[in-house]
């Protein structure tokens, strides 16, 4: 499956980045629980390198728990802090500023030493499209500053937001590269949400989405369908959801767009099951086979 989204004010949107990377003290990135590899975006993983950083790793009560924390473990050094948190719900926000004066201590103290008794931490908050940012933004303002929406880009103007932590928030556009690395992480991208539907043939990315929770989450798919079997062909398995849901056309066919539709909403909104699309493992294995390249 081809997909190659890359609108043109993603552009200077990492310009932007780069040239106010140096009025803040930190970063905050935000990423897909579901996807943590795949919704940091590698153009401003460089930008951002030996900025202090805290990862959220955003819908985490959409994982496979297990599964998140073995990313905690995998992306936290010294420089960068990792968090689960719901942005919806405000779980888990609590931690950021003790993660953030933890990061900034050595500044700080410095700071302190030179007689600053007020100290505003600048941060700049980072991420792909539909990531949950803006609504991060909101939960720390308390008010809806930033205007949300499930659809990709939705948030667009740069602008400082001051929180009731005693932080202020850099906010910028959502930020995809320009093209997709390889085919897995395009399609974990569409699986969430993070590419626009409008642009995907649904279809037959619903039919990668069977194939792979077929795979890795066989007994949650078979339990939200109440399927007695899960087919070796995962359009055969697919055919068996969209006739348990009632998603039929005339002469009892499959209705292939509708069933694709209810397939992909019920995984966004968790209904299928905690899942996690990708591990560290993996990630692993990838920079171990680009080594022996």
């Amino acid at each position: 499956m081809a997909i190659n989204w890359f609108p043109g004010h993603m552009r200077k949107t990492q310009r932007e980045i780069k040239e106010n990377l140096k009025l803040v003290d930190a970063v905050i990135e935000i990423r897909d629980a579901r996807i943590p590899r795949s919704s940091a975006n590698p153009d401003i993983d460089k930008l951002l390198e030996g900025k202090p950083r805290i990862i959220l790793l955003n819908k985490s009560d959409l994982t496979d728990s297990k599964v998140t924390k073995e990313w905690i473990d995998y992306l936290t050094n010294d420089n960068v802090k990792v968090l689960e948190v719901n942005c919806l719900k405000g779980e888990g926000l609590k931690a950021i500023k003790p993660a953030l004066l933890n990061l900034l201590k050595e500044k700080h103290d410095r700071l302190k030493a030179k007689g600053m008794a007020k100290i505003m931490t600048r941060v700049m908050v980072v991420g792909i499209p539909n990531v949950g940012k803006s609504t991060f933004i909101n939960k720390m303002a308390r008010n809806n500053i930033a205007k949300t929406g499930d659809r990709p880009g939705v948030t667009k103007s740069k602008q400082w937001i001051k929180t009731a932590i005693g932080i202020e928030l850099l906010d910028t556009p959502g930020v995809l590269w320009p093209k997709f690395e390889d085919d897995t992480t395009a399609l974990n991208l569409a699986f969430t949400g993070a590419i626009k539907d409008e642009i995907m043939d649904i279809e037959e990315l619903a039919l990668k989405l069977v194939e792979r929770l077929q795979k890795n989450y066989e007994t949650k798919l078979k339990e939200r369908y109440k399927l007695s079997e899960i087919c070796e062909n995962p359009l055969d398995t697919l055919d068996l959801i969209g006739k348990k849901r009632g998603a039929l056309i005339s002469g009892g066919q499959i209705d292939y767009n509708r069933i694709a539709v209810i397939l992909l909403d019920e995984f966004r909104g968790g209904k299928i099951g905690n899942i996690s699309l990708e591990r560290p493992i993996e990630e692993e294995s990838e920079e171990e086979s680009n080594e022996d390249n």
